[in-house]
């Protein structure tokens, strides 16, 4: 049954840790050519073995399986911070001007496919995550399977001073957890975070030294990030940007009203627009998706959608969920061991939000490419309501709604009763699988009855909803045809439902 669950708002930037639509417009202006960039061109050489035999956050699983090799290269030269220009409003529209500079040597992890002829031109730079004191990479797990099976090309950067110098946790940064392989790294701190993203970008565009593509011909570069690195690459649209113009697109996962300071400063982020939304002005592209945790930290940052700006809000997800937890978590430990992470929730607790987070974020990512290539923009999404619940299935009303919400067999959460529990834990939202005898919530499971957001009356009879197999199958294929023809679901992804509910017991 489902814990009970906090009022307690989580944002995108608390600690952390993912087809024609029908409203379609024609896409922004085409991308400004690599040549036009003014971001540095760093040089770059092959990583060494080090101690390990292998770079910080390898991944476990066999990607050879899948057509795709794994590598790793340092990326180095000077950087340059920023300083605001002028007024900055919540428009997004923000001017920078140099501040300073400094040398740096940084990594990049690298995902591509080992046949060229499988490379589809796209390039997906992430922002590695460092929340939990150490890079992480929860974009790459939520688009897993539209990476590996489309056959784009993914690169981890080390944008922050937390992945390669150390932070708070046991593992001292990349430095640390292997001094023969990182020690040559140097981060000047994350002023210059920026920059050595732009550096990142134009090392793949234009490779002086060791090429991290191996010859794949980029046709389109994407930026994407999750949470605090979502912070971050909302200030990077909105400033740094129109000054760098390395990137053809922006996937912007789970941040929250105020962006990051161009400074780097943590407490900086109080002298910064508050709402910060994403400037309407470039001619590249930005998606930003919000799961149900995100919403109540970042509704006030809302704006219409344009020609260059497209939200998502989805139904029934969370900031961290169980697939990215149980893609990411044998890598993480691979690396990490039990200085790795954890959410950290109480025993006894209700388990992770599974819902369809994965599959609303491969279908965004083949938009953004899409659209960076001058395609259709993707469809607009309803938005979500942060307070209203479904009093019978207590599912959150709006937003974008795919099967498993729309035939429901569990109630999914974006928040979760966190008493007892590390910082983490509340990020991973919540389940509550229905047992199917229309029994009433347990109250110290569901909370307090007398409160509208935590519904009191029995959860729902799977029997009564579903009274055969054969229909519990049927309507989950209308449902995932209803998405894929709406433009959040791939049709892939919709066959990978449909099958999942065929081969379940629901029904009867």
């Amino acid at each position: 049954m489902l814990a009970r669950l906090t009022r307690r708002s989580v944002t995108a930037t608390a600690l952390g840790a993912l087809l024609c639509g029908a409203l379609v417009v024609t896409s922004p202006a085409a991308p400004a050519a690599a040549s036009a960039a003014a971001a540095g061109s760093p040089t770059v050489t092959v990583a060494p073995a080090g101690s390990h035999g292998f770079p910080f956050l390898a991944a476990a699983e066999d990607l050879g399986s899948f057509g795709y090799t794994e590598s790793e290269y340092f990326i180095e030269g000077t950087a340059t911070s920023y300083a605001k220009s002028g007024l900055w409003t919540s428009d997004g529209r923000w001017s920078v001007r140099p501040s300073g500079t400094a040398a740096y040597k940084s990594r990049l992890l690298v995902r591509r496919p080992a046949d060229p002829a499988r490379f589809n031109g796209t390039v997906v730079v992430e922002w590695l995550n460092v929340s939990g004191q150490l890079d992480l990479s929860p974009d790459y797990w939520f688009e897993r399977d539209e990476l590996l099976r489309a056959g784009y090309a993914w690169v981890g950067v080390s944008a922050q001073a937390v992945g390669v110098n150390g932070g708070l946790g046991q593992i001292k940064g990349l430095k640390g957890w292997d001094p023969a392989r990182y020690g040559s790294l140097i981060h000047p701190g994350d002023a210059f975070a920026y920059d050595i993203f732009s550096q990142a970008g134009q090392a793949l565009r234009t490779a002086r030294g060791a090429d991290p593509l191996g010859g794949l011909p980029l046709r389109t570069l994407l930026a994407d990030g999750e949470s605090q690195s979502a912070g971050f690459m909302t200030t990077y649209v909105n400033a740094v940007q129109p000054v760098a113009q390395v990137y053809d697109g922006f996937l912007v996962h789970s941040n929250s009203a105020i962006a990051a300071p161009i400074s780097g400063v943590l407490a900086d982020t109080l002298l910064m627009p508050n709402p910060s939304r994403i400037r309407t002005d470039l001619a590249v592209p930005t998606f930003v998706v919000l799961t149900e945790t995100d919403v109540p930290g970042a509704a006030s940052a809302r704006q219409p959608d344009t020609g260059s700006v497209v939200h998502w809000e989805l139904a029934g997800t969370a900031h961290g969920d169980q697939w990215a937890f149980d893609l990411g978590n044998p890598t993480v430990q691979k690396s990490a061991g039990s200085a790795a992470p954890a959410p950290d929730c109480a025993a006894g607790s209700a388990p992770f939000n599974d819902g369809p987070g994965h599959w609303a974020m491969n279908a965004a990512l083949r938009h953004l490419a899409l659209w960076a290539r001058g395609g259709v923009r993707p469809p607009s999404g309803q938005p979500l309501s942060a307070v209203l619940r479904d009093p019978a299935t207590g599912l959150a009303v709006g937003g974008v709604r795919l099967p498993d919400v729309t035939v429901p067999t569990r109630t999914l959460t974006g928040a979760r009763d966190t008493t007892d529990s590390g910082v983490f834990c509340g990020l991973y939202g919540a389940r509550d699988p229905w047992n199917g005898d229309g029994d009433a919530w347990d109250r110290h499971d569901a909370g307090d009855p007398s409160d509208p957001l935590f519904p009191s009356t029995p959860e729902p009879a799977l029997s009564r909803l579903y009274p055969t197999h054969a229909d519990y199958v049927t309507k989950v294929r209308a449902a995932a045809q209803k998405s894929v023809g709406a433009g959040y679901l791939l049709p892939e992804d919709a066959t990978a439902i449909v099958a999942a509910a065929q081969e379940s017991s629901i029904g009867g």
